[in-house]
């Protein structure tokens, strides 16, 4: 392996790293201030312009928090502000799109099953995808229908759904995923840096020229802050969504994406109501369990609409002596050892991913549940399927990993 290979398998891992650090300080942070928002109470003898206050208790000391609607009639000597938790997370994540996506494009961006384009095209689609996202969205809440709640987050979830059936037409269902994950979290950013703060900029602004603060600035940074509030959990499923196959590489993949954003958001209003203290409603968490039981289901489903009972033909014979395994073994070393051997042959890649090796009957027997979920069960292996495996080779890797089992 070459120096520069090393320095981007490193690359790779610190961008990656980076990326978990920043979105943990700005989903932590974004998940406390949201609950304190919810928790303030209301009491005789507040300060002039104090929405509500709350105490708290951790680490041994005792915090008394009060929210001024609009702002505070003069402008603290010291102010903290809460943005570059935002801004690096997202820097960090487009780092790791373009390091691991567009370089490696034609092996996890491209899928010329779904869309023959070269890779500079690819890559011109994603970007244009996540600025033309923003922008919809942006006009969406500044147009009449942004001022009824309700209905803008129903209307924003149509979008949703459809960009994710969009991304499954244009890309791997790895890239599909990931992509949609990062649709939302600029989004989520963008909301940050250009609405939150910029309109918390201009309240300060007019607090230090003695005026008094427009309330619609401070009304639609809650807005914004509240679509940050339900598209968290959401983008952590997205994002995390690339190590497991049968979420991003099935059939329905783009419902079953879909699903995710109803699920998080039930999450979030559990969690939003505890801290309002407006109910304990434990119904999201039967409802959230339902939904990923559906999901689970519509990983496997085209077998389910087929009506093949994969069960009844289960048999206890190795897998070494199915009599698939000659088959199976002759369509992995075919398709699948150019990389997963000691030394691979496919250009860019220089070890094995992940450290799998398949260039042996033994090795390809010990392996035989993965290669059933990433290229039997699941489109996710080869890569954009760039060596062509056939969809009679992924039955035939079923029906051996089932009846072998």
């Amino acid at each position: 392996m070459n120096e520069f290979a090393i320095f981007w398998e490193w690359l790779s891992f610190g961008v990656r790293w980076l990326h978990v650090i920043t979105a943990i300080a700005w989903i932590g942070s974004s998940f406390y201030f949201i609950a304190l928002d919810l928790g303030l109470m209301q009491r005789p003898g507040l300060p002039e312009g104090v929405h509500g206050e709350e105490w708290q208790v951790h680490g041994g000391g005792f915090y008394r928090m009060q929210k001024y609607l609009i702002a505070p009639a003069e402008m603290p000597e010291h102010l903290t502000w809460f943005k570059w938790e935002s801004y690096v997370t997202w820097l960090s994540g487009f780092a790791m799109l373009a390091v691991i996506y567009y370089a490696g494009a034609d092996l996890y961006l491209i899928d010329r099953n779904v869309l023959d384009v070269s890779a500079p095209v690819a890559i011109l689609i994603s970007l244009a995808s996540l600025t033309v996202g923003w922008l919809i969205y942006d006009l969406l809440c500044k147009s009449p229908l942004g001022r009824n709640d309700t209905g803008l987050m129903l209307l924003l979830y149509v979008v949703l759904v459809v960009i994710a059936w969009g991304y499954t037409q244009l890309f791997t269902g790895r890239a599909a995923f990931v992509h949609l994950g990062a649709f939302t979290a600029t989004i989520m950013s963008a909301n940050v840096f250009l609405i939150i703060i910029p309109n918390q900029k201009k309240v300060v602004a007019s607090l230090l020229a003695g005026e008094t603060p427009d309330p619609l600035l401070g009304k639609q940074a809650k807005q914004r802050s509240t679509h940050n509030n339900y598209l968290t959990l959401p983008v952590i499923f997205l994002m995390l969504s690339n190590h497991y196959p049968l979420a991003f590489a099935t059939e329905f993949n783009w419902v079953i994406a879909s699903l995710v954003f109803i699920m998080g958001v039930v999450i979030r209003h559990y969690f939003n109501s505890n801290h309002a203290r407006t109910g304990n409603p434990t119904w999201t968490w039967l409802v959230a369990a339902v939904i990923f039981v559906v999901i689970m289901w519509l990983s496997t489903v085209p077998d389910v609409l087929t009506g093949e009972d994969q069960k009844a033909a289960r048999s206890a014979e190795p897998f070494l002596a199915s009599e698939h395994f000659a088959a199976v073994s002759d369509t992995v070393m075919g398709r699948c050892s150019m990389c997963h051997t000691a030394e691979p042959v496919w250009e860019g890649i220089h070890r094995a991913p992940k450290g799998v090796v398949l260039d042996s009957e033994a090795t390809i027997a010990n392996y035989a549940r993965e290669i059933y979920i990433q290229a039997g069960r699941s489109h996710a292996m080869p890569p954009g399927n760039v060596t062509e495996i056939t969809s009679d080779e992924r039955r035939l890797i079923v029906a051996w990993f089932e009846t072998a089992r």
